[in-house]
């Protein structure tokens, strides 16, 4: 089937030279026809992935430590997760279970698992800010971020695509890229997942990477390394204050101070043995990385790279969160669920929510997470057991006050008091109350016709 019957289904057939060059200005969306308009163009007409997503690869995950580590950090805990569908019950979260139809999230490729799909994921997220996926062949198969123009539209071809009634309509996606002469294929918004953590507040549906806003930390802690290695490659010696003790010309200035740069400006040139004529002096601004602070420049740094990735320092292993009380049980353990509520549960829901689109739940179910066998959330489990057992120990208490049992589920569950109902039986054994104005009953009359009341002395 070629790319013109794919697209038969959805865009008009009509002028049938459009499909040719792909200029397709119009798509049918549930009989509605939509002018297709693209964002973040310098006509503010396309929204495409930002241009820098092979330099965030290649400066910032290849090369530097620091984001290497804090992203694969969050890989490790994000690849965890099962996913399962859950009950709603009267808009309340009910219990999981899985069917047959989850099989395509176990396997979502030939050798592929779940955690692969999800390392896929939350690499693209990290670094281009959106993830695209969508299904064929009863596969899940990634499309790469920086191949995808999401296509927005609107009834009214005067109105740009930011106007109030613009909405999704799905992308285009260019095998090797827009300029690579590849046939684009296009793909409706029910046929994709687009999971986007952090949205653009330029762009009206892309996300963007956590990385765009610590460019300059990135770069500045890169510098730092590099200020290292050549500290210790050119024999670690001193920075230095160069003074004439002549006033030559203003050109002549600028000619000796050109030709000092240039052999001893910048990280490549520094530390360098500088030889001086007779009559200039060299003062001595630092002696070694210590007095630069160095490890404390470069470690604030990398809490601010690991602030951005919402994982600890702690948890990361880097230096500023290996020190002091950091390590201690309770702070490592806060330092650990602030990862865990602050990034991978909120991610987990996000993504299971995009992938409802490729697996459709059951109707009154959601797709969900299933974090109850992650080694990394151990101590949340215990928490939640702790929090079990003080919910029936409330039930208990409450059911043996004489308030109906199903009343005090829903309020224990819901945290209203205000939904329980009592029964009018009262103490443990929930006997009937006494009323003091009812008929005293008859005293007992033996067969012999004498009434005997019993008493400690007189055996009943």
């Amino acid at each position: 089937m070629g790319v013109i019957d794919t697209l038969r289904g959805w865009f008009v057939p009509e002028p049938e030279s459009r499909y040719l060059d792909y200029g397709l200005d119009y798509a049918n969306l549930n009989g509605q026809l939509y002018p297709l308009l693209n964002l973040t163009m310098p006509d503010g007409k396309e929204e495409e992935i930002e241009s820098n997503f092979l330099s965030y690869i290649r400066r910032a995950y290849k090369g530097n430590s620091v984001v290497f580590a804090c992203m694969a950090t969050r890989l490790n805990l994000f690849t965890e997760a099962r996913f399962q569908y859950q009950r709603l019950v009267k808009g309340r979260p009910g219990d999981l279970f899985g069917d047959a139809s989850l099989e395509i999230l176990d396997h979502p490729w030939p050798t592929g698992s779940t955690a692969d799909l999800l390392a896929k994921a939350i690499t693209d997220v990290d670094l281009a800010g959106n993830f695209y996926a969508t299904r064929r062949r009863n596969q899940i198969i990634r499309l790469r971020p920086d191949w995808v123009t999401m296509v927005l539209g609107t009834n009214d071809p005067d109105v740009t695509a930011h106007d109030i009634d613009a909405e999704f309509l799905g992308i285009i996606y260019y095998p090797g890229g827009e300029h690579s002469g590849s046939d684009p294929e296009y793909l409706q918004r029910r046929e994709i997942c687009h999971f986007a953590l952090y949205p653009d507040p330029e762009a009206h549906v892309r996300g963007m990477s956590w990385i765009t806003p610590i460019v300059r930390e990135i770069m500045s802690d890169s510098a730092a390394t590099v200020h290292k290695e050549k500290f210790f490659e050119n024999g670690a010696t001193p920075n230095l204050i160069i003074k004439r003790p002549d006033a030559p010309s203003p050109e002549l200035f600028r000619q000796w101070r050109d030709l000092l740069n240039e052999g001893h400006a910048g990280a490549a040139n520094a530390y360098k043995t500088l030889y001086l004529t007779a009559g200039a002096d060299a003062t001595v601004v630092g002696r070694d990385l210590q007095q630069l602070e160095f490890k404390a420049t470069q470690g604030a740094g990398e809490t601010r790279i690991a602030a951005a990735a919402r994982v600890h320092p702690a948890v990361v292993g880097l230096s500023e969160g290996m020190q002091g009380a950091s390590l201690n049980s309770g702070n490592f353990a806060a330092a650990r669920r602030l990862v865990a509520d602050g990034f991978a549960r909120p991610a987990w829901r996000n993504f299971a929510g995009a992938m409802e689109t490729l697996v459709p739940p059951p109707s009154g179910t959601r797709l969900w997470f299933d974090d109850r066998d992650i080694g990394f959330l151990r101590e949340d489990r215990k928490d939640a057991a702790e929090i079990q057992q003080i919910k029936s120990s409330t039930i208990r208490q409450l059911i043996d006050g004489g308030f109906l049992a199903d009343s005090v589920v829903k309020a224990v569950e819901a945290e209203n008091m205000n939904l329980l109902k009592h029964s009018g039986l009262f103490s443990v054994q929930l006997q009937e109350p006494v009323d003091p104005d009812a008929p005293k009953p008859e005293p007992l009359v033996p067969a012999n016709g004498k009434t005997t009341i019993p008493t400690e002395a007189t055996p009943a």
